[in-house]
């Protein structure tokens, strides 16, 4: 029975923190921010975070806390540490969870920010209640989690999970971790665009343009464009626009129908960026996962969004982490 009234959930990302307390209900009561970049090194990072967390804590009573839970790039939850995150301001292997336990004198939980947002579905979202499901962030890369049995999957080395840097195209485009054909390099922020300028710029434009074909003309005038525009050329009906998810989806749903061979999820949950374009990445990734599938895991997997809000979820996610 959980006698813990409250958790402290802490998202540490390149360019800011955000931390927050959290009951047991998922409702964020306080919460505040840091510049990460601010602090040149993870000592004067917790001492910034102690001096603004633990009066908070201390006003409530220290024995009513389950601990802190920790979302950040390249966290391990079994060493606690992070190591050599090319994000973050410091660098190295960084003890992390040892430095928060000393600071706060709370059990302090670790892992990276996918997987929170995983522990954040399963214990405030949409996937509350499951035991079998799939996680996966699309934002400037492509982030998962995967729950069997009711518990995250870490792996020998807390590493499991990793969608995103699973090959979808082999010898495809190269990703930022030095392979080519990644997943995120195709179904990602960044991919959907890289695919937009990549067909910009080998397709000839229109001789008749229609009012809403204007990706064309954005291109050409900007000389970039981003994966929010490419969402609003869809919704004006610019049929490139509409192409280039089709085919994002379809590389995104292509993988997911390999993972549900793996794991045998009862619902695969889509968050991020990315996922604000709703039916347009969804639909066709929903549409080619069915067609991918094997025989016996058709029609029986729900694809969705998420059901936390992107503001919160990253501090729910983390404060997750803590009530384990």
């Amino acid at each position: 029975m959980q006698t813990k009234s409250f958790s402290i959930g802490i998202d540490i990302g390149g360019t800011n923190t955000t931390f927050g307390m959290v009951n047991t209900r998922g409702e964020i009561l306080d919460q505040g921010r840091l510049h990460t970049p601010d602090y040149p090194t993870p000592e004067t990072f917790v001492d910034a975070l102690q001096e603004l967390i633990l009066p908070k804590i201390k006003e409530k009573g220290l024995e009513r806390f389950s601990g802190i839970g920790i979302g950040a790039p390249n966290a391990n939850y079994y060493s606690g540490e992070i190591a050599l995150a090319p994000n973050l301001p410091w660098k190295g292997t960084i003890p992390l969870r040892s430095l928060m336990q000393d600071a706060f004198q709370l059990p302090v939980t670790i892992t990276n920010d996918a997987k929170a947002t995983a522990i954040g579905e399963m214990t405030y979202g949409a996937a509350k209640g499951m035991k079998d499901f799939i996680m996966i962030t699309l934002g400037t890369g492509i982030g998962s989690g995967f729950v069997s049995n009711g518990q995250l999957i870490y792996g020998h080395d807390g590493f499991a999970g990793e969608l995103g840097h699973t090959i979808a195209i082999r010898g495809g485009r190269l990703c930022g971790c030095g392979r080519n054909g990644c997943l995120e390099t195709y179904s990602s922020a960044t991919g959907i665009v890289k695919t937009a300028i990549e067909w910009l710029n080998t397709r000839p434009h229109p001789q008749q343009r229609l009012p809403a074909e204007w990706l064309f003309s954005l291109y050409q005038s900007k000389g970039k464009v981003s994966s929010s525009e490419i969402h609003s050329a869809a919704l004006a009906g610019d049929p490139l626009a509409i192409e280039i998810f089709d085919f994002t989806g379809k590389i995104l749903g292509q993988a997911l129908a390999d993972a549900v061979a793996i794991t045998s999820p009862q619902a695969i949950f889509i968050f991020g960026g990315l996922a604000k374009a709703g039916d347009f990445i969804i639909t066709p990734a929903k549409l080619y996962m069915e067609q991918n599938l094997l025989g016996i895991y058709k029609n029986k997997i729900e694809l969705i969004p998420s059901g936390l809000s992107e503001r919160d979820a990253a501090i729910l996610g983390s404060s997750a982490l803590a009530w384990g």
